[in-house]
């Protein structure tokens, strides 16, 4: 049964308990040796559905290389591509550089500390809207992830599904009741820190928990329960033949996936969706779609890529390029040698490995 409610909660001691604990055992991570507003907005972006470790590298050659706002605006998106390629979710580095574009020209390359202004920066939500205004402007915002929401779930015995809108409302609601006037920023990452160290989703580590004494799911000893979340949707799995079409000459066809959609704008290999056309039917099918008359050779490996709504199932050949390549648009024959000045992304940084 949901409390939904902060009336048995000592605020004062919760946020001093979790304070000194954060204090005493943050990470020190780069975004945090900074107050520089540019460099906390990107470091929140690339933390969306990524593990820290895995960002801290992109992070720091990101910074080196676009160091300003004026830097990563007056870059070319396949560079700033390049730089994020195999952090996935590109849709966020096109996101990033579009507002970065906005803040440069609008805003004089200062990130705005408006709530709504910043809200209106494309790819910035509620959940960066929070974490920029408390972190780098001292401001007492709510920053509301999945980690926050498993956090309070259990403290505050939330049996509410987490991934309704309501829900989140809901959350955003009681943070914002327990955030200190002073040091907000440290609020919210102590809870964010909390989440990730200690509060984790299937054991939680209670024993070392500094809030244990507040959190009503460690006194029902149902912690492992929550957060509720309601079954997602069964994945949606596509298998496809992709190609690595190559010439005598040492060169190779790579194709610009559309600018809008999954991975837009990344290059890949030419990608045959074989439920549809049959293995049978895969050269005719690059005539017919491209132009090209090729020969499939021999199998080279198979690999899965899993995203959050799709699975692909892809199955590598190599193949030779027969006809000289026709004015396609999509596609560009490049010296094998060239290959890793153009942003791909993880699947088909794999299948590198083939050639």
């Amino acid at each position: 049964m949901s409390s939904n409610s902060l009336q048995y909660v000592d605020i004062d001691a919760f946020q001093a308990d979790l304070l000194n604990w954060y204090h005493l055992n943050k990470r020190h991570l780069p975004w945090r040796q900074t107050d520089d507003p540019y460099k906390i907005w990107v470091s929140e972006v690339m933390l969306q559905q990524t593990q820290v470790k895995t960002v801290i590298p992109y992070y720091e050659r990101f910074m080196e290389k676009f160091p300003t706002v004026y830097d990563l605006a007056a870059a070319d998106e396949q560079l700033v591509l390049k730089e994020w390629e195999g952090l996935g979710y590109y849709s966020r580095a096109r996101n990033l550089h579009t507002a970065a574009k906005e803040v440069a020209t609008t805003y004089a390359g200062k990130l705005p500390n408006d709530a709504k202004k910043l809200s209106n920066l494309k790819g910035i939500g509620p959940y960066t809207k929070g974490a920029i205004l408390s972190i780098a402007f001292n401001e007492r915002q709510p920053a509301v992830d999945g980690n926050v929401m498993r956090v309070y779930s259990r403290i505050l015995n939330i049996d509410e599904d987490v991934t309704r809108y309501q829900t989140r409302k809901l959350f955003e609601r009681y943070v914002y009741e327990t955030i200190p006037e002073e040091n907000p920023g440290d609020f919210n990452q102590s809870i964010m820190e909390l989440g990730a160290l200690i509060c984790i989703p299937r054991q939680p580590k209670c024993e070392q928990c500094p809030v244990k004494a507040h959190c009503e799911a460690y006194k029902l000893g149902i912690q492992t329960l929550l957060p509720i979340r309601n079954k997602q949707p069964k994945q949606k799995e596509i298998a496809y033949v992709a190609l690595l079409i190559v010439t005598n000459d040492g060169k190779i066809i790579i194709e610009q996936r559309p600018d809008e959609g999954l991975l837009a704008n990344l290059w890949q290999f030419p990608m045959v969706p074989v439920d549809e056309i049959g293995f049978e039917h895969i050269e005719q099918y690059m005539f017919a779609e491209y132009g090209l008359k090729i020969k499939r050779q021999q199998k080279k490996g198979t690999l899965k890529h899993t995203f959050s709504h799709l699975i692909w199932h892809l199955t590598v050949y190599k193949a030779i390029l027969e006809k000289d390549l026709v004015n396609e648009p999509r596609l560009q024959l490049i010296p094998l040698t060239e290959l890793d000045t153009y942003p791909f992304p993880v699947s088909h940084l794999k299948m590198m490995e083939f050639l």
